[in-house]
């Protein structure tokens, strides 16, 4: 569920009508719609208001789309005492749910608006902590898992569009091939870490500031349907490390601190090799996504970002563990050809 500016409903298509049967069903006939505008995905989110409460339509069309995943993680994380939407109504076999409504509060619109920075990053932080203290570290079983191949698989972004971007040709096979080699020598540096549920983007636009809740139930959460597992210090690094957004330096270092303190991690060295490993990684992809954005999508918006993701890339890429990588990108991509995106 993604809060975004309301439109007006225009058209009464077969899916339009199947939806108000679903509606109807679930005992909101009576309430006005409005279409929530936003989602990148075959997704549609649908307000419905009464006088007195609102509520979510999720109408997520079979089969580009599967409610299921969306229900089950909703509910676990229900169950450990977090703040996903209540589901009131499910129908999965033609993809509708109604949902709670957590209003449009996002961390981002809070933020720009001037909420407290400190505040809101720590509230997040605590719910990546709840996650970490939870039993068996919050998994659910047949969760896939967002390690080792699937990791490097995710990060081939980079040679992929990136670097043929930024030197007009192709990437030889075997600097793919070394890139990939890389890689392997880098996450073999991983020290041992107990896995734990990633949310995978957990960052201030997927999350709802709820200032009636108290503590880490004020901190609302979205789009976790693609929810793995994998190291700790994932979704943290998501967190803190935003692609679209310069997280003070001083608010990075407390929720980095608040986290190993209040999770009692007995290697915090470890913890941190780790987190550059992962940023490492999420930087990489993103770097490569955002040019296939453009390339492929014809989306050039993305391309501010990719200076300060850069930034953080080369930080992450200073930690030991990564000087296999760091020799690549250094030799492949030298500085003067991380300047896309820039004015």
């Amino acid at each position: 569920m993604r809060p975004w500016r309301e439109k007006p409903v225009l058209a009464k298509s077969e899916r339009d009508l199947r939806r108000a049967a679903f509606v109807r069903d679930a005992g909101w006939g009576n309430a006005g719609e409005r279409l929530l505008a936003g989602d990148a995905s075959f997704r549609k989110y649908f307000r419905l208001t009464r006088p007195r409460d609102s509520a979510v339509v999720m109408d997520a069309p079979p089969p580009q789309e599967d409610v299921r995943p969306f229900v089950r993680i909703g509910r676990h994380l229900i169950a450990l005492g977090l703040s996903a939407p209540q589901i009131l109504a499910e129908d999965p076999e033609h993809g509708f749910l109604l949902l709670e409504d957590l209003g449009d509060d996002t961390f981002a619109r809070v933020l720009a608006a001037g909420g407290d920075e400190h505040m809101l990053y720590t509230r997040a932080t605590d719910v990546l902590v709840a996650l970490h203290r939870a039993e068996g570290h919050a998994l659910l079983p047949g969760l896939g898992a967002y390690a080792g191949d699937a990791l490097i698989e995710a990060a081939m972004l980079l040679p992929e569009w990136y670097l043929p971007a930024a030197t007009s040709r192709p990437t030889p096979a075997e600097e793919t091939e070394r890139y990939v080699a890389a890689w392997r020598e880098c996450l073999a540096l991983l020290p041992p870490a107990a896995e734990t549920l990633l949310l995978r983007d957990y960052h201030k636009d997927n999350l709802l500031w709820l200032p009636g809740r108290p503590g880490m139930k004020a901190c609302g959460l979205l789009d976790f349907q693609d929810a793995q597992r994998g190291h700790p210090s994932y979704d943290l690094v998501s967190l803190i490390e935003d692609a679209r957004r310069d997280v003070p330096t001083d608010i990075h270092a407390a929720c980095l601190a608040h986290y190993l303190g209040e999770t009692g991690i007995a290697d915090p060295a470890g913890f941190k090799t780790g987190f550059a490993l992962m940023a490492a990684q999420r930087h990489a992809r993103i770097i490569g996504l955002f040019v296939r954005l453009l390339k492929r999508d014809g989306k050039p918006d993305y391309l501010q970002h990719l200076p300060r993701v850069w930034r953080m890339f080369e930080r992450a890429l200073r930690h030991e563990a990564l000087e296999p990588l760091r020799a690549w990108v250094d030799r492949l991509l030298p500085p003067p050809l991380r300047r896309i995106g820039e004015p």
